[in-house]
């Protein structure tokens, strides 16, 4: 585990970001605890604004509607119920009432999670439960329902399978903290008889750094692409001098390690994590392992960018991102070489560079507990989405043989869709505007269970869009929030899309759609704002360009009459 100094070390400021509003109640002391969340989101540049309530006050907080969490107007609540205070009430019930010991917190926290979700619009952040293993019956324990250990760990059981069910429900995975400090460091006995604290001030930042993340993930901050180099960081050796036969890969030794990277490699691109190579290498050799190595894990299809030839890294990776389209601080390179590293760093200081561990072995261990990939949404099995990437090479190819930027577009065969948000849609909907940060006029982050209620509620009106060609499917690209602020009147939300899809005349569906839809629901005039961020400026003018009219600084205008349809090439889909 690595100390609070190198956590903060590690920690990157940004741009402050609008207000979010968190209250924290438990069943133990939780001002330590908060203050801790506090100033660990200070470092990372959020606007977090910490409400911490008065000891063992869960039932009063979340039964009165005009109580003081209620009045915070919070965004999240957060609900600890620490182990401690768990065991006790666990020996305090007789021997055979134990066996529901575990069924009975869970129908506790169902009852506070229907509560909130009535008296507030706030999304709930749930800590799983740490272990005690009093050793009452020793390894025993695992096989009695009456033991603690048995009950501790069914709770946490019946905890996934409820969070599933909640779309308002987040979790934050504090036994995994535990497990990695080690129950000695994590706990302080002493501080909980005196203070009624439940870990130790050693474990606090960890335990706070894991809500965060959590919360930066609502909030947008979420690592989309890892960079890999090859020889040393996915195998070991050098396979220009080792040759295929001379790498470490496979069962045996030091290769298991670089094995198993690989697996949880391809795993994160199963969910995915965007895949990319940039290797000081002949490319036909640095393909050669993916293509015939038996033992490799990862194959060329697994890979969205490979890049390998002997230019500097830093002008490769500029390279790759470009044709990603993400920004830099959504990209981990991980490379075994500190001049590399180093290098990469000074130029591109958003980027996240993990200093690896000199032991291959430590290397996976190092890069999970940074816990890069914390997300918010899961889209399931559309999520891998490596050959969309690999089909958007195919049309720049297909770009450089026409000598106009309308004829490739005619030749591409576009049909695009627009619809009202649907519920199969919802959680793509959400990953959207979490993850869009360059073409997204207003910035507006919306949750699953945020974005449902906004599709059922009549004061609003959605669309979203989806795009394909001859090429292949890009499946949902974009999204738009309209708000009725009168009966004459449409506040355009939000407006985000995919960058993938810039300069192809989307841009301008997307817009004749939306006028098409206000007008048909007897709309007058249709009202659009730019809120700058550090990102977003490739739309400052953008609804100037679709004929709308500036009425103030970053406000915008049109009257649906009189807007002009934009030409484009997009055939909308029957």
């Amino acid at each position: 585990m690595y100390s609070f100094k190198e956590l903060k070390k590690a920690a990157k400021l940004s741009v402050a970001a609008k207000e979010m509003k968190l209250a924290v109640v438990g069943n133990c002391a939780t001002q330590f605890f908060s203050k801790s969340i506090q100033g660990y989101a200070k470092l990372l540049g959020m606007n977090l604004n910490v409400y911490d309530t008065d000891y063992n006050q869960i039932d009063v907080q979340l039964l009165d509607q005009n109580s003081e969490v209620y009045r915070f107007s919070p965004d999240n609540i957060l609900i600890w119920l620490a182990t401690d205070k768990l065991y006790e009430e666990f020996l305090d019930m007789e021997l055979q009432a134990r066996e529901s010991f575990a069924q009975g917190v869970i129908d506790k926290l169902n009852f506070w999670w229907d509560l909130v979700e009535k008296n507030s619009k706030a999304r709930i952040i749930q800590p799983n439960f740490t272990e005690i293993d009093d050793k009452a019956l020793g390894s025993y324990s695992c096989k009695v329902e009456t033991s603690f250990i048995y009950q501790i760990r069914k709770l946490n059981f019946l905890l996934q399978n409820e969070i599933i069910k909640r779309k308002s429900v987040y979790p934050v995975d504090f036994l995994a903290v535990q497990i990695r400090q080690g129950l000695n460091l994590f706990y302080d006995p002493s501080l909980y008889y005196n203070a009624k604290m439940t870990i130790s001030m050693e474990s606090l930042p960890w335990i706070a750094k894991s809500v965060v993340d959590v919360l930066s993930a609502m909030n947008g901050k979420i690592k989309k692409c890892i960079i890999l180099d090859l020889d040393n960081t996915l195998w070991g050796g050098v396979i220009g001098d080792d040759g295929m036969g001379g790498i470490q890969i496979g069962e045996l030794g030091a290769g298991h390690a670089f094995a198993d990277f690989q697996r949880w490699l391809k795993q994160l691109k199963e969910y995915g994590i965007i895949l990319a190579v940039c290797s000081k290498n002949n490319e036909d050799t640095a393909k050669e392992p993916f293509e015939s190595h038996e033992e490799m894990i990862l194959r060329l299809s697994d890979i969205s960018i490979f890049v390998a030839n002997w230019q500097d890294k830093a002008s490769n990776i500029k390279m790759i991102q470009e044709s990603l389209n993400i920004g830099m601080d959504s990209i981990v390179f991980v490379d075994d070489n500190p001049f590399e590293r180093n290098l990469v760093k000074t130029i591109i200081p958003d980027i996240e560079v993990p200093e690896l561990p000199e032991d291959p072995a430590l290397y996976l261990d190092y890069l999970q507990s940074k816990n890069y990939f914390e997300t918010a949404s899961y889209i399931g099995k559309g999520s891998d989405r490596t050959e969309l990437y690999r089909a958007e090479f195919e049309r720049k190819k297909l770009q450089m043989q026409f000598g106009s930027i309308d004829d490739y577009l005619i030749s591409l065969d576009m049909i695009g869709e627009a619809k009202p948000f649907e519920p199969v849609r919802f959680a793509r909907i959400a990953q959207l505007t979490q993850r869009s940060n360059q073409f997204n006029l207003r910035t507006v982050r919306y949750t699953e269970d945020e974005i449902e209620r906004v599709a059922n509620d009549d004061h609003y009106l959605t669309l979203y869009y989806t795009l394909k060609d001859k090429f292949g499917d890009h499946g949902l690209v974009s999204v738009v929030i309209m708000e009725k602020i009168s009966d004459k009147e449409l506040f355009v939300d939000t407006w985000l899309m995919s960058c993938r899809v810039l300069k192809r005349g989307m841009e301008e569906f997307i817009v004749n759609k939306m006028i098409e839809t206000a007008k048909s629901n007897g709309f007058e005039q249709v009202i659009g704002e730019y809120i700058p961020t550090a990102k977003n400026a490739m739309v400052k003018d953008i609804y100037k360009t679709m004929g709308f009219e500036q009425t103030d600084e970053n406000k915008y205008c049109i009257d649906v009459d009189s807007y002009k349809p934009q030409n484009n090439y997009i055939k909308e889909e029957e």
